[in-house]
């Protein structure tokens, strides 16, 4: 099979949400339908049964959530996905949205019952401004729920995307039984099975269909000949090039939980999202797929083999054929690296691979070398656009419970700050210990969690009063004129930090000749 025969094989997307759509758990089920797994894990880790494979983290298992994206790949129907499974709570915004700049297309998971919430509504605008291609899922239809209906006209009132239904679920709640599936006129009624387990078919055919008949009422049936009547004539209908265009979003509905309508999207899925395709550059133009060998790095992940304290740097490939032992050039570094071990992985577990394509995720191991928004190429120096950096909205210090711990501390903190999960700032006057910034405090219980169990080094938290980081171009403020912490990050850009935008705006008018990003220059 030739380069391009491979790059029209992948597909490469995220799931969003908001936090308790159902993410996970989805995420799972694809897992289950593609055969990748045999089992479903339970997300919220019931006795007996196993955990959700892409929440590998110890905190991910003990509270049930998300707190890093996870890089996957299984096939299906000759299709090799990429599957990035994202943190929905707020507070690890930051990673989903690294996570977005790997992706080709994204699926948007809403709960039924609660629509479209705050944080589905941010991570939808990064996707649009990178003009992803967007699904839409509607989960949890087992529970009770709002109408498609008023679903569909929430999406397009929102986002003024125009949802269109491909399923259509055939009750809700408990009476929830089946979908409708648009593009073949079927409807499929399903039995009820254990939550890891695939749906089985009660029966499949059409609305006059005698099996169908009989398991469905005769008023669930006159409702759904009412639906489709109401999708014929008066919702759009699926156009490819609109959806590619982000004009229009193909709407699912499901319950992943209880495995309904979970196969039929995944297979519709395959067929309607996009191949990897030209990478845009940072100075314009793009980089073809069948360019030479390109890559950035998107995540890197510490301490995902405990047993060798090994980091692990995600890259995407933008295109070429990688081959493993190849030589790159990383660009930051400005010299030429030979990539010996490369790795894909499925949650924690790995695999080395001789080669992979565009779209595809690659584990390179990472002694220090690798840094977010890096880039290798095989033909020289190139630049795609930065990966998406937050100035962080909340600050710690921390203590040593053990004081005799600060080496083991500062190599835990570097190795986990260059994963993004906090930034380290360093007071420019001396401090034996750093100030540290995130853009939400359950970070900052990550870091303490995962300080404690993987370094062996327990600390403290000490909430700081600033609100704000701003980084300065052009030296430092005279003492007299500025308010805030004068500070340095762990690349020693210097930098102050404000405890209230009154601060900011009154350094920044006493100091016209400075500039104060919300990012290192």
């Amino acid at each position: 099979m030739d380069l391009l025969d491979e790059i029209k094989r992948r597909r490469t997307f995220a799931i969003i949400s908001h936090p308790d759509a159902g993410k996970t758990t989805l995420t799972e089920k694809l897992l289950l339908y593609s055969g990748a797994i045999d089992r479903a894990g339970s997300v919220k880790g019931r006795e007996g049964l196993a955990h959700a494979q892409s929440d590998w983290m110890a905190i991910e298992q003990e509270r049930g959530i998300s707190v890093t994206s996870a890089a996957m790949q299984f096939e299906y129907q000759d299709h090799i996905v990429n599957l990035l499974d994202t943190p929905g709570h707020q507070d690890f915004s930051e990673d989903t949205y690294r996570a977005l700049t790997a992706a080709d297309s994204v699926v948007m998971l809403l709960d039924c019952a609660k629509g479209v919430e705050e944080q589905t509504k941010k991570l939808f605008r990064v996707a649009r401004e990178r003009d992803l291609p967007i699904f839409t899922f509607v989960n949890k239809l087992d529970r009770p729920g709002r109408e498609p209906v008023e679903l569909i006209d929430e999406v397009e009132e929102l986002f003024g995307l125009h949802a269109v239904p491909m399923t259509w679920p055939i009750g809700s709640g408990p009476d929830f039984k089946g979908v409708y599936v648009r593009a073949t006129g079927q409807i499929q009624v399903f039995e009820r099975t254990k939550a890891g387990r695939k749906a089985r078919l009660a029966g499949q055919g059409g609305l006059d269909d005698p099996e169908i008949m009989a398991l469905l009422t005769r008023q669930e049936l006159q409702q759904l000949r009412d639906d489709i009547e109401l999708m014929d004539h008066v919702l759009p209908g699926f156009q490819l090039e609109e959806f590619l265009a982000g004009r229009q979003s193909p709407m699912f509905f499901g319950s992943a939980l209880n495995n309904f309508g979970v196969a039929e999207f995944l297979e519709e899925f395959l067929q309607m999202a996009p191949a990897p395709s030209a990478r845009p550059l940072a100075n314009g133009g793009q980089v073809p797929v069948d360019a030479p060998f390109t890559a950035f790095v998107f995540k890197v992940q510490a301490n995902m083999n405990r047993a060798h304290r090994d980091r692990v740097a995600f890259a995407r490939i933008v295109s070429g054929h990688f081959e493993r032992g190849m030589d790159a050039v990383h660009v930051r570094g400005r010299k030429s690296i030979k990539l010996n071990y490369p790795h894909m992985f499925f949650g924690r577990e790995r695999m080395i691979v001789d080669e992979a394509f565009p779209g595809d995720i690659l584990g390179l191991i990472n002694p220090g070398l690798f840094r977010i928004g890096d880039v290798l190429s095989a033909a020289g120096p190139v630049e795609f656009h930065a990966v998406p950096r937050f100035s962080p909205e909340q600050f710690t210090a921390v203590r040593l419970a053990d004081p005799g711990g600060r080496k083991g501390f500062l190599k835990g903190l570097q190795q986990i700050a260059e994963e993004g999960v906090v930034q380290v700032f360093w007071p420019r006057g001396g401090a034996p210990l750093p100030i540290l910034g995130a853009v939400g405090r359950l970070q900052f219980e990550v870091l303490q969690h995962r300080l404690k169990d993987e370094y062996a080094c327990p600390v403290l938290l000490e909430p700081r009063n600033f609100q704000m980081a701003r980084w300065l171009r052009g030296g430092w403020p005279e003492p007299s004129r500025f308010w805030g912490e004068l500070v340095e990050d762990a690349d020693r850009n210097p930098a102050i930090l404000f405890e209230n935008d009154w601060q900011r705006r009154t350094t920044m008018e006493k100091n016209p000749s400075l500039g104060f990003l919300d990012h290192p220059g």
